[in-house]
């Protein structure tokens, strides 16, 4: 992972240190079950407790061995005396890796749902800021009707909510211990060993395994991510789409000394949504690489594991960047609302046209004579520039069917927006509401 994309607290957790560190952990956890189930003494156990490493030596040793685990437990047992034959014992080299993967990702999982609550604290608050702002909503691309800013916001909080359960179901599911050995039937320890280890290490254990946990598990786990990645990205279009020139209803925040263009100084580009746009697409092709992953053969080989000493801990620390800085971009995120007044009157109200047919039905006028009649009038007004608002006004057939208060209701802005408090009550609580 380059520094440029990982924050250092997720440059430590999946650090060679920290990594070993919980290697001895898992190896910790096997020792104390195995005094627990009467294979040697707690005083044995005492000196297995102090085994330490030297990450130097591990290096050293697995230029030699060409196996991390092997150099790990060469390496840990230049700490012990004799007790050291108990060391790793009964265990597979995939024990240690995956059930230390698992106390990892645990600690990396409480970031990323940190992470996803901060950036749900600034949508909330932002929600409940422009709840009343009127903006030109589109369909297409094209103008279609009046909507909040605030409902944006609100819906980005609620797909969060959806993605963060499915993270957390994740997380469960690959968090857990496997220490049953070379091919999963513990021939060489105990079904209790796993239990009481697990226990020891807070962590669930798998009912079932080969030599490894299986992989539709961490396959699960980054749809999970991907998802998350994916759903930024989608606010990520949303804030580059309306900062664009020709619409200008927000910009992202432009530090004093910031430039956009090496060749254009005026330039201004919403650099923070591209950046969170491009990583997710990096992030869907580690999903791919995950499923990849799967189907091992027999009860194992190690083609995923060159593939998750990148995808793991990229992804997470790819996901814990972004969320961060779409928490920042949102933010400072400027806002428009006069600019999104003007976008509003820019089609001269025919964006009033379905509140026209409606009104129209209303009235008693067939829909087909009612859709008819304001599509020609709407059509007429984008191509002459003149308000709906004034074409209906003077048109004759209308007059006899719709008054002036009618139409007053018709091109009314706010009633567009009568509903947002029930759907606010609906995604923050009624609690929530004044």
């Amino acid at each position: 992972m380059i520094s440029r994309y990982q924050r250092h607290v997720l440059k430590e957790l999946w650090s060679e240190k920290h990594k070993f560190d919980m290697f001895l952990k898992v190896e910790l956890a096997s020792s104390y079950a195995w005094m627990k189930l009467g294979l040697f003494d707690e005083k044995t156990h005492d000196k297995l407790k102090k085994a330490h490493f030297k990450l130097e030596d591990i290096t050293r040793f697995e230029e030699e061995t060409k196996h991390d685990v092997i150099a790990f437990t060469k390496a840990v047992s230049l700490s012990l005396g004799d007790e050291k034959k108990w060391f790793h014992y009964g265990l597979t080299s995939t024990d240690i890796v995956d059930s230390a993967q698992s106390l990892i990702l645990k600690e990396v999982n409480q970031i990323l749902l940190d992470d996803i609550d901060q950036l749900m604290d600034v949508l909330k608050v932002k929600a409940f800021n422009y709840k009343n702002t009127p903006i030109m909503g589109r369909t297409h691309g094209i103008h279609a009707e009046i909507t909040s800013f605030g409902l944006k916001y609100a819906l980005w909080y609620e797909d969060l909510k959806r993605l963060k359960q499915h993270l957390c179901k994740a997380a469960e599911e690959i968090s857990v211990i496997k220490l049953s050995g070379a091919v999963g039937h513990f021939a060489q320890s105990d079904p209790k060993l796993q239990h009481i280890a697990a226990k020891y290490l807070s962590l669930p254990e798998s009912h079932i395994a080969t030599q490894t946990l299986q992989r539709d598990r961490h396959a699960n786990y980054l749809s999970s991510l991907a998802l998350i990645a994916s759903e930024l990205e989608k606010i990520a279009i949303e804030i580059r789409h309306l900062a664009r020139t020709e619409v200008s209803e927000v910009a992202e925040y432009f530090s004093e000394y910031q430039k956009g263009s090496s060749a254009m100084p005026h330039k201004r580009n919403p650099i923070s949504s591209e950046n969170i746009t491009g990583l997710s697409r990096v992030i869907r092709g580690y999903m791919l690489s995950s499923f990849e992953d799967i189907a091992l053969w027999h009860e194992r080989d190690i083609s995923h594991s060159s593939v998750e000493r990148i995808i793991l801990s990229d992804a997470t620390s790819l996901l814990d960047y972004m969320l961060n800085r779409m928490t920042t971009t949102l933010d400072k995120l400027l806002v428009y609302p006069k600019k999104m007044q003007e976008n509003i009157e820019l089609t001269q109200g025919a964006i009033f046209a379905q509140c026209a047919m409606s009104q129209l039905i209303l009235k008693g006028v067939m829909r087909e004579d009612a859709y008819d009649k304001i599509q020609s009038l709407a059509f007429k007004s984008l191509e002459q520039k003149r308000h709906l608002k004034d074409l209906m006004h003077e048109d004759t057939w209308i007059k006899e069917h719709l008054s002036s208060l009618d139409l007053d209701h018709i091109f009314d802005v706010q009633k567009h927006l009568k509903h947002v408090d029930s759907i606010f009550e609906k995604v923050f609580g009624s609690h929530i509401l004044s």
